[in-house]
């Protein structure tokens, strides 16, 4: 099997169904696959099985996060690549696959390639504005975004995963982190888009940014924990709250809220995520530190 199309989803029936529907189009089934993990939904999600008989489901009753979700469903996944989607986000790109598919072959020590990110939500990919659509260099990058990517099979069952001490936001870095210690590269690309169907005003109205404030800033440091060897890890999980504190904590009640449970979270949870623990080597520290995020 040539690829393998992988979405976790929680309570988001619509955005999913349509990220099927256009998947469906894009996808010879024949030759690749189609896998959705429902993430503890409370919705009617389900009903999408009946929709969609041609997807692989897998689901849990509870709610465990979309990176424990990501990390049962990717070890079934049988396709040479793998290719991770939000439930709210489509490849603007038909042939997304082989286009992948060609970068890999080109570069030797590639193993994750970030796809370019256009959000927005649009009646249509051909309504999308052209400006946000210029295609620019390929660039080698830190890390990959959670919306849209693909991974070498091979390279990721060198991985550890996904990882099961996060919940969501900051799982991505720890797969990229493990992919750069093995000596591979990550390629953020814009030969393939991702249209992420995300109102942002809306989320903000929402208060999302709050919620991702301090998941961001609890993961982090367990990010450190694991991966940074000593006493580096406390030096940078010291400047991290410290900063934060500064630039967030002092000026919003809302984000202090966030800030302090995330502290309350990284010493309640320390020795647990402690056992996690496998530090890289320096030079793999000094290699990430020096390139850039995919956001150009």
């Amino acid at each position: 099997m040539e690829a393998s199309i992988l979405i976790v989803s929680r309570n988001r029936k619509e955005e999913l169904s349509k990220t099927l529907d256009i998947l469906r189009n894009y996808v010879d089934l024949n030759r690749n696959e189609i896998s959705v993990f429902l993430d503890g939904c409370t919705d009617d999600s389900w009903m999408l099985k009946k929709i969609f008989p041609w997807v692989n489901w897998q689901s849990s009753e509870t709610k465990l996060g979309a990176s424990k979700a990501r990390n049962i469903l990717y070890k079934t996944a049988k396709g040479e690549v793998f290719f991770g989607f939000d439930d709210d986000a489509h490849p603007i790109q038909p042939n997304f696959i082989e286009l992948s598919q060609a970068l890999f072959a080109q570069k030797p020590t590639l193993g994750i390639i970030a796809f370019k990110e256009v959000k927005g939500v649009f009646d249509t990919d051909e309504s999308i504005p052209k400006e946000l659509l210029i295609e620019r260099n390929d660039l080698y990058v830190k890390e990959f975004l959670g919306c849209g990517f693909a991974i070498k099979k091979e390279i990721y069952d060198k991985t550890r995963g996904f990882p099961v001490w996060i919940d969501i936001y900051g799982e991505e870095i720890c797969v990229a982190l493990e992919t750069l210690e093995m000596g591979y590269d990550i390629l953020f690309s814009h030969k393939v888009m991702v249209n992420h169907r995300i109102n942002t005003e809306l989320r903000k109205s929402e208060g999302s940014q709050y919620f991702r404030f301090g998941k961001q800033l609890k993961n982090t440091s367990f990010f450190y924990l694991v991966y940074y060897p000593f006493p580096l890890v406390f030096k940078k999980i010291g400047r991290l709250y410290f900063l934060n504190f500064k630039k967030y904590g002092l000026k919003d009640k809302y984000l202090f809220r966030e800030y302090f449970f995330a502290m309350c979270q990284l010493i309640i949870n320390m020795r647990k995520v402690l056992k996690h623990r496998r530090p890289v080597s320096r030079k793999t520290i000094e290699v990430f530190n020096s390139l850039p995020n995919p956001s150009y």
